[in-house]
C-alpha cells in the first residue's frame, strides 16, 4: 500500500477540504482518466483496492496512472478508551482529493474495456466520479 518513507512531523490536523481541484484536472499520461466530483478522503487501501479492480478488468494490458498520494496520517484512539489522555497514534493514511482531481489514467486499452475496467475502480472508492477521455479517442 502506499505512504511516505518519511514525514516531517508524525501526526497532522485533520482540515478541510473546500473548494475545487487546485492542479491536476487534466489527462497527462494517459487516454482515459476518472475525475473525482466530490471532496473526500482517501485512503491507501481504497486506492489499491481501485488499482486492482482496474488492471484486472484490464488483464494487465495497457498502463496505468494513480494521479493521488496519500500522504496525511489520520491517528486513532483504540476502543473503549477514556477521553483526554492526548491524541490517538497514526493509523492510516489518506489522500486529500477535491473535486475536479483526476484519480486514475489508463491507455493502451480499447474505450469500451477503458469505461469498463474505470466503473470498477470506481466502485471501490467512497466518492463520485466521471469518466473522462481525450477529445481525440472517444
Amino acid at each position: 500500500m502506499l505512504s511516505p518513507k518519511r514525514t516531517k512531523y508524525r501526526k497532522q490536523h485533520k482540515g478541510r477540504i473546500h473548494g475545487t481541484s487546485k492542479g491536476g484536472t487534466a489527462l497527462n499520461f494517459g487516454a482515459f482518466g476518472l475525475k473525482a466530483l466530490e471532496p473526500e478522503r482517501i485512503t491507501a487501501r481504497q486506492i489499491e483496492s481501485a488499482r486492482r479492480a482496474i488492471t484486472r478488468a484490464m488483464k494487465r494490458a495497457g498502463r496505468v496512472w494513480i494521479r493521488i498520494f496519500p500522504d496525511v496520517p489520520v491517528s486513532t484512539k483504540p476502543a473503549e478508551v477514556r477521553m483526554g489522555s492526548g491524541k490517538g497514534s497514526p493509523e492510516f493514511w489518506v489522500a486529500r482529493v477535491a473535486p475536479g482531481r483526476i484519480v486514475f489514467e489508463i491507455d493502451g486499452v480499447p474505450l469500451d474495456i477503458a469505461k469498463n475496467a474505470l466503473s470498477l475502480g470506481a466502485a471501490k472508492l467512497p466518492i463520485k466520479t466521471k469518466f473522462i477521455a481525450r477529445i481525440g479517442d472517444a
